[in-house]
């Protein structure tokens, strides 16, 4: 799913979409000190995705802005996964550049092709926070707007996945082995945000 690019930075979208997610102060109030109960909350809802200990590790620094919001603990990984998949696309990328095309034709068409794929998995993570953005409205509107948010990061999961199966045909190599390690480990976030956006669906479709 290909989606226009915005021109901004993850970690500055990732701020923003925590902006409008949390609730608006008139004046700066002092860091909430983390709960057992917040803990426990991101814990217990990391308990639904596959990769619950990654789940776990990569969002608890965020306990004080998720507190016990479904839809916060949602945008959040999405941000989480957005990072980590703009990371992948920029290595891969760099990676390709320094590969032989001569020596190693199918190591570095794979690479072309898995930079391209990391480039619409990007995209359609960007699309699941904008959407993020803009929930509201009525009930109706609002289970339309869950549902795109699931539809991206399921596509960007698709497209993740089709990296690594592009590989499938490339001899073991160093390239290969390094690569093929770096996505699972995006995957494994990714499919994680969009356990928690289908949990907090559950929750939209029958509240």
């Amino acid at each position: 799913m290909k989606l226009h690019r915005p021109p901004f930075l993850p970690f500055l979208l990732l701020a923003t979409i925590l902006l409008h997610l949390s609730p608006t102060t008139s004046a700066p109030a002092p860091a909430p000190v983390p709960t057992a109960n917040n803990t426990d909350f991101i814990r217990t809802s990391c308990g639904t995705t596959l990769y619950p200990e990654v789940c776990y590790t990569s969002l608890s620094g965020y306990v004080n802005v998720v507190q016990q919001d479904p839809a916060r603990l949602a945008g959040v990984a999405i941000g989480v996964s957005l990072a980590k998949a703009r990371r992948m696309a920029s290595y891969v990328s760099n990676l390709s550049r320094q590969t032989d095309y001569g020596s190693d034709h199918l190591a570095a068409s794979a690479l072309h092709d898995c930079h391209t794929v990391f480039g619409d998995a990007v995209d359609g993570i960007t699309g699941s926070l904008q959407q993020m953005r803009h929930l509201g409205g009525s009930p109706e509107a609002l289970r339309f707007q869950v549902s795109n948010v699931q539809t991206y990061m399921s596509a960007a999961l698709t497209n993740e996945d089709t990296c690594t199966d592009g590989f499938d045909d490339v001899p073991d190599c160093p390239v290969k082995s390094d690569v093929s390690d770096r996505v699972v480990k995006v995957k494994k976030v990714t499919s994680n945000a969009l356990a928690l956006v289908n949990s907090y669906a559950s929750k939209v479709t029958n509240p």
